[in-house]
């Protein structure tokens, strides 16, 4: 009897041994490792990189700044995409990002520690700049654009280029910019923004919603032509902007740039088309490789080189040319440059939220800034409008591709501080003042159209847009429209952490 109970007695502690085994394996497996593996991976990397840099990844410091501002956005992108309305699409993380950087900018005690200085951010925002055209290069598909619809093209080419001439002459009368800085502001703000559009529309497509008729097909396929005919005419103007001597040298200098990007563009193409050969081992990274450090490359040195416009355009031609030589394989690319899109969105948008500064801001130029954007907008919906009569579209169709054609986002992010910069770059005050106005413009157009934008979307689409009656027809058109979807938008999976 008493060995008995002895033999129960100990295995109590047996048990008990076993369970805290379980829960606290030794040594720590699953969350508890993981967990343990990246604390540490990010101590040794703080310890690498400060006993190299020493004060610059401590408070003031550029990589402690840039490290706590990358935080922070991502953190922010996550709040905001986590606000969600019932049948309508989330908030685009987007504006997280973007308010996170503005919030820590206006931080009397955190504005002295997180400290970016100016060459950084601006290379920073370059090299997004880069990977966002290197993006849409490689979204454009030649087949897509055999197939384009007359009414696509109209979508694509009109509202954006009525948009930039009504906001040219706004902005010269009602805030005094130069006619040439009223057309940079006018198409930086031209652009619409794929990272909005294109997820409110597929869920609008999932729900069967204008599908018969193919607009959502219809919107995310013109998004990608409406931003690079923007970012088109945004090179050509800034270029002209920054070049001196007589306005005649200055439009043949701006034509001049826009070709010599052209040409670039495909020469460096057609290299990376063939090098490296398909033979080689490693091929996607070794593509990824040179697309990126290319398309990088093109950005900065057309900036050293003193022509400015040329840059963005050859970056986008080069993607072009390169995926159209690559064929279906160009997808594993789309992936790679899809992870740094990943990275350096939160970067892009909290950088471009920290440029702004409450206390230096004039109201008057804010409310003549928010003045010129709505003059615009409702020009544009006016106009887009025009462009869909007499297309096949019934009345309400109209009226939701107008509104639908509102949002703005990424490419304002990308481009709308590049002649700031390189009115710093050259130390010129009255130009600094002009891109500023041109930056300050291109925030408020992203913080009220952004969110805006997706509502109207989501809340007009299901009274205004019409449900196929068979529902064999639906998911017929359904996988048609996928399948044009998944060519129109730039990059790889269209969502909101990682979309153009």
């Amino acid at each position: 009897m008493r060995d008995a109970r002895d033999a129960g007695t100990n295995t109590e502690p047996a048990k008990c041994c076993g369970k805290l085994r379980d829960t606290c394996p030794c040594p720590p497996s699953g969350l508890l490792a993981s967990l343990v593996t990246k604390v540490a991976v990010a101590a040794v990397l703080f310890g690498v990189v400060w006993s190299v840099t020493e004060t610059e990844c401590l408070p003031g410091g550029n990589l402690f700044g840039i490290t706590v501002l990358f935080i922070c956005a991502v953190v922010g992108g996550k709040i905001v995409g986590q606000i969600r309305l019932p049948r309508l699409p989330p908030f685009p993380p987007l504006l997280g990002m973007l308010l996170a950087g503005f919030t820590l900018r206006n931080i009397p005690v955190v504005t002295d520690a997180v400290y970016i200085h100016f060459r950084w951010s601006a290379s920073l925002r370059n090299i997004a700049l880069a990977i966002i055209l290197a993006r849409a290069g490689l979204g454009l598909d030649s087949s897509a654009l055999k197939k384009l619809k007359l009414v696509c093209l109209r979508v694509a080419v009109g509202p954006c280029t009525i948009e930039a001439c009504t906001v040219a002459v706004a902005s010269h009368f009602l805030m005094g910019l130069p006619w040439i800085w009223g057309f940079i502001l006018g198409f930086v703000l031209g652009a619409v923004s794929p990272a909005v559009v294109v997820p409110s529309m597929l869920l609008l497509q999932k729900e069967g919603y204008g599908v018969e008729q193919g607009i959502p097909t219809l919107l995310m396929a013109a998004g990608s032509f409406d931003d690079v005919l923007a970012i088109t005419g945004f090179t050509t103007c800034m270029g002209m902007a920054f070049a001196t001597g007589s306005t005649w040298y200055n439009l043949l200098r701006g034509v001049l740039e826009v070709f010599g990007g052209m040409v670039a563009g495909v020469v460096l193409g057609f290299f990376i088309r063939f090098f490296p050969s398909k033979d080689q081992k490693s091929l996607v990274i070794k593509r990824s490789f040179l697309l990126l450090g290319l398309c990088i490359f093109a950005v900065f040195g057309s900036n050293v080189a003193g022509f400015p416009g040329s840059g963005g355009l050859c970056t986008l031609v080069l993607a072009f040319l390169a995926g159209l030589g690559w064929g279906e394989s160009k997808v594993a690319v789309e992936e790679v440059v899809g992870g740094a899109w990943v990275i350096f969105e939160p970067l892009l948008f909290g950088l471009i939220g920290a440029e702004i500064t409450v206390s230096t801001l004039d109201p008057v130029t804010v409310g003549l800034g928010v003045a010129t954007l709505f003059i615009a907008l409702t020009v544009r919906i006016l106009f887009t409008f025009v462009m869909v009569m007499c297309a096949g579209f019934t009345f309400k169709e109209k009226i939701f591709i107008a509104l639908a054609w509102v949002p703005k986002a990424t490419v304002q992010a990308a481009i709308g501080s590049t002649a700031l910069d390189i009115a710093r770059a050259k130390k010129d005050a009255d130009m600094e003042k002009y891109g500023m106005d041109v930056l300050t413009v291109a925030v408020l157009a992203i913080i009220f159209t952004a969110p805006i934008g997706a509502l109207v979307i989501g809340l007009t689409g299901p009274r205004l847009l019409q449900k196929p009656r068979d529902p064999s027809s639906w998911n017929a058109h359904l996988e048609g429209s996928t399948g044009d979807s998944s060519q129109s938008p730039p990059g790889p999976p269209m969502t909101y952490e990682s979309s153009m």
